[in-house]
């Protein structure tokens, strides 16, 4: 059997999980191994399909002031570089420095944009995830699993059990 591991503690909690498994398969008990893929499961499953719907919804209008406010941005820009050649020395400056409260204004509230859609995906996210690993465990009780993995190198597909999540965590309501 062979493992790639990246950290101490990873392998010290390895050794801890795979000792006991692999004493149950020398013992004939047999080991019954699972895999989820849950990048896929996140694409393909309806609450995180829902979730993703719910935060475009959320965030469309402030999405598009923000988009607005830059192309409004660019805009004024443009026209000062075209008109900066006929201005004043005095007339170039306000206008400059009027460009770059814009700036600052549009950077301020496209950073809060993003920090604010950040916040709200994780929270999405760590719900959907939530609710998907009592699917996971669900289906590792209904079915015998001992273990249920859901990151690793390589996975034989006979063990990916990600469809049965999936339509689980779909029927879940």
């Amino acid at each position: 059997m062979k493992f790639v591991i990246r950290s101490a503690a990873l392998a010290s909690l390895c050794c801890a999980m795979v000792m006991p498994v692999a004493a149950a398969a020398q013992d004939g008990g047999g080991v019954r191994i699972g895999f989820v893929n849950t990048d896929r499961m996140l694409r393909e499953a309806a609450p995180a399909r829902a979730a993703q719907t719910k935060l475009e919804q959320e965030f469309s209008r402030r999405e598009k002031e923000v988009d607005d406010m830059g192309a409004a941005l660019k805009s004024a820009s443009d026209r000062f570089e075209r008109e900066a050649p006929t201005m004043s020395d005095s007339q170039r400056q306000a206008r400059q420095r009027q460009l770059q409260d814009q700036d600052r204004e549009f950077q301020r509230k496209r950073r809060e944009f993003q920090e604010d859609l950040n916040s709200r995906k994780q929270e999405e996210l760590q719900q959907v995830l939530d609710r998907a690993n009592r699917v996971v465990r669900q289906v590792a009780e209904s079915e015998k699993y001992d273990v249920i993995l859901q990151e690793a190198v390589y996975i034989n597909p006979r063990l990916d059990i990600t469809d049965k999540v999936i339509k689980a965590l779909n029927a879940a309501k």
